[in-house]
């Protein structure tokens, strides 16, 4: 059976085939309309189930016939997919940020979630660079030239760029700056990992798992090596992929068709 698994992010929409193995991956921005580019890059596209996790699940799958099944569940079957031994996830998303401990079983045992605001996500990182006037590309590296220490006190968005444009005015180096961001924004996912009661391997998934900065700072706050899949973006969309070809997904990770009115959880 080929299966798509789309992963509706906030700022990106991931998309996996799979047949025998991954076919086809793609990853786009989700721009303005997310539906849309959904619609876009499934065009053309055969395949013969399709589940959908994400931000923007619950919209995308009503509209497109698809099934939807959670972050939590997408992200711990794509890990242990790709590390059998994997049994702790980290992602970093736009918009929120989760560490997931995986049971021998592979069944999650726990998890935490921050999503109720934007502190240490993505998002987080994006509105900091701008601050800074820096591709947020670029602002892991940024960092990891820094020759000094700064302080940031506060992870809420709107209170670290006030602390940010000060310490600009100050004339601290933007590089400095920069490290300091990342050493809050590694501290928050640190504590979640401690909370939950980490345990090797450990996966770092999703965007910022491009940033070389996190990655270090978070493995030194961990005391443990972190591992990055290849494409650590499309891990949700591959575990998506995989429970549209499982019989038991239904009742394992609660793969469901959506209600009738989207909405988001």
């Amino acid at each position: 059976m080929i299966c798509a698994g789309l992963d509706v992010g906030s700022r990106t929409i991931k998309l996996v085939i799979f047949d025998v193995g991954v076919q086809d991956s793609l990853v786009i921005g989700a721009g303005a309309n997310p539906l849309r580019r959904c619609q876009e890059i499934l065009s053309g596209r055969s395949y013969e189930r399709l589940v959908v996790t994400g931000y923007g699940r619950y919209l995308v799958a009503q509209a497109l016939k698809g099934e939807v099944v959670s972050e939590i569940g997408a992200y711990a079957v794509g890990a242990r997919n790709l590390y059998p031994d994997c049994h702790t996830v980290i992602d970093i998303g736009g918009q929120d940020s989760k560490v997931i401990l995986l049971s021998d079983k592979r069944a999650v045992q726990k998890f935490e979630m921050n999503d109720r605001c934007s502190a240490g996500t993505g998002k987080f990182l994006e509105v900091m660079a701008n601050a800074l006037e820096v591709n947020i590309g670029d602002l892991g590296d940024l960092a990891l030239s820094a020759s000094k220490i700064v302080q940031i006190n506060s992870l809420c968005t709107v209170f670290a760029e006030s602390e940010v444009v000060s310490l600009i005015a100050r004339g601290e180096e933007s590089s400095a700056i920069a490290l300091a961001l990342h050493q809050a924004a590694a501290t928050r996912i640190a504590g979640m990992a401690r909370r939950i009661g980490l345990k090797e391997r450990v996966v770092f998934a999703g965007g910022a798992a491009l940033n070389r900065c996190l990655r270090q700072l978070i493995g030194e706050k961990l005391g443990v090596e972190l591992t990055v899949p290849c494409e650590p973006q499309i891990v949700g969309a591959l575990g998506a992929a995989l429970l549209a070809r499982e019989e038991t997904g239904k009742n394992m990770w609660l793969i469901h068709k959506p209600a009738s009115t989207p909405f988001q959880s």
